[in-house]
């Protein structure tokens, strides 16, 4: 228990000191939204994994699906690493980058906003980032404190509580560039803890091998040894996580903000390579420790306790130094997640939303002050939300998260893919993809919760549950954006030639920065 408070008392002090030396930077609006736009490649891919993976992929995901699909759910880690990391920063980065500082966009929704020419496209945008990114940040709050309280012993509340404030200290206090310098630490506590983790893990059963064995012991319904087949029991199952977890990411604000504040291109091919690395070994850990839950926990338990139970579970019989190594793991990664999204949130509903709507435009100081409020009361209702759905026990985490990704991602994975990419991308038909991926995730939670239901084969299959709708969205988003854009060809916006200039912009550099092969082009 020494061992476990101090390596906590460490943890927390050296991220609170970090806010504070960072306070310097966030002194306005564009410094704590975005760190000065100065961000290097290390602490913008840190940044990117460590917002990507939290206590959701490491308790709820790597639990329920490396129940469900065994080995072969190590798939959704390299899913995660080379469609969510490696082709989202080579297709999106510099473009986002580019067009972003172009327009002075801040955030997704004020993107929108310009690059449609549309006030209102901006406001519905922060309200859906804002209402979505709550359920998202409460399954941060109930994965952690499952932990905690197989550690400690505390109340979930109490853990909820603690979390929220220490949270809001630092990001409050130093904003972007604080959770930047705090992700980078807590990466690197990621990287080293999850292999830590494996290492002892196996080991409680003989090792990798041993593990292996036993595992193609246990049956299942479909065939002996399913679950260490290459692709599990149920592979289109598999696909549909994969596809949630990894291309949900090119949708998601919190995620797409972090190309915002890259120092320059340089940066984004260094942040590429680092974030792949860091995805392969993070996400592909997860999943691969969870595929073993079978050999740690029974069926009987899982149905009576839940699929977030699987990985505390496994983990319990482990030293006192393991499980504080777990805790810090499961804390780094879930602080700095819940960083992200605290001022991804408080960011879009001062900038977007207030400041859209106010006549007189908040001054610097207000838009900060509003700012920092706007930080607290999120975490306050993202707390209160986990708190209430740990006492009711409504849903698990791994639905909490699809709704959310599933929402967000349908929202805005296709306007912003194509507005980056195409000319002809219409108004109508980002207003469109807005509605009809928040109105499918909304009607897949009021199912979830039994309010209503649905019949017939196809309808059925979309809301089996928040992943199957999640993938529905941003797939037929992906469709619907350009065949709307096709028939609404008057709302394309007047200025997107020149809002495309940006990208064939001459820069003029010192000779001593660009060496060329021959001498007729010196």
């Amino acid at each position: 228990m020494t061992v476990k408070i101090l390596l906590l008392v460490i943890f927390f002090a050296v991220f609170i000191f970090v806010g504070v030396k960072c306070r310097s930077v966030s002194k306005n609006v564009n410094g704590y939204v975005l760190g000065g736009r100065t961000v290097g490649p290390w602490l913008t891919a840190f940044a990117y994994g460590t917002s990507y993976f939290s206590a959701v992929i490491f308790v709820g995901y790597a639990g329920q699906f490396g129940w469900n699909f065994g080995i072969a759910s190590t798939w959704i880690g390299l899913g995660n690493a080379f469609i969510g990391s490696l082709l989202a920063w080579a297709i999106l980065g510099r473009r986002t980058r580019i067009m972003t500082q172009h327009l002075g966009s801040k955030t997704m929704p004020e993107f929108f906003g310009q690059r449609f020419e549309s006030s209102g496209l901006k406001i519905v945008a922060s309200v859906i980032t804002f209402l979505f990114l709550i359920p998202y940040t409460a399954s941060l709050f109930n994965g952690l404190s499952r932990l905690f309280k197989m550690a400690f012993n505390i109340d979930y509340s109490v853990c909820v509580i603690v979390m929220a404030v220490l949270t809001a200290i630092y990001v409050i206090i130093g904003g972007y560039m604080a959770t930047a310098v705090n992700d980078f630490i807590q990466g690197i506590i990621m990287l080293i803890g999850i292999v830590a983790v494996i290492a002892a893990v196996l080991a409680k059963n003989g090792g990798f091998m041993e593990s292996i064995a036993l595992m193609s012991e246990i049956e299942s319904p479909v065939m002996r040894g399913a679950y260490t087949s290459f692709f599990g029991p149920a592979p289109f199952y598999l696909l549909i996580v994969v596809l949630l977890t990894s291309l949900g990411t090119w949708g998601l604000p919190q995620m797409v903000g972090k190309f915002y504040a890259i120092k320059n291109e340089e940066s984004i091919k260094i942040g590429t390579v680092i974030s792949t690395f860091f995805a392969v070994i993070v996400a592909g850990g997860c999943y691969f420790l969870g595929g073993f839950g079978r050999l740690f926990t029974t069926q009987e338990a899982v149905k009576a306790q839940g699929f977030d139970s699987v990985i505390p579970t496994m983990l319990s019989g482990l030293s006192d130094f393991l499980i504080a190594v777990v805790l810090i793991l499961v804390l780094s990664a879930s602080m700095s997640t819940l960083s992200s999204l605290v001022l991804t949130s408080s960011s879009t509903l001062t900038l977007d939303f207030i400041d859209s709507l106010k006549k007189k435009k908040l001054t610097e100081k207000q838009n900060m002050f509003v700012l920092r409020l706007f930080v607290a009361v999120f975490i306050v209702l993202s707390a209160v939300i986990a708190i209430v759905q740990a006492k009711s026990r409504v849903t698990f985490i791994a639905q909490l998260m699809g709704i959310s990704w599933g929402a967000l991602s349908g929202s805005f994975l296709a306007p912003f893919l194509y507005g980056l990419y195409w000319k002809k991308v219409t108004k109508p038909a980002v207003a469109v993809s807005f509605c009809f991926g928040s109105l499918l995730m909304i009607v897949q939670l009021l199912i979830s919760m039994k309010i209503i239901s649905v019949s017939g084969v196809f309808l059925q299959g979309v809301f089996k549950n928040s992943l199957y709708s999640g993938v529905f969205s941003m797939v037929s988003s992906l469709v619907i954006v350009p065949l709307v854009s096709i028939f609404t060809q008057k709302g394309v916006p007047e200025k997107t030639d020149e809002m495309f200039a940006c990208y064939d912009a001459t820069v003029m550099v010192p000779v001593k920065q660009v060496l060329t092969d021959s001498e007729s082009d010196n």
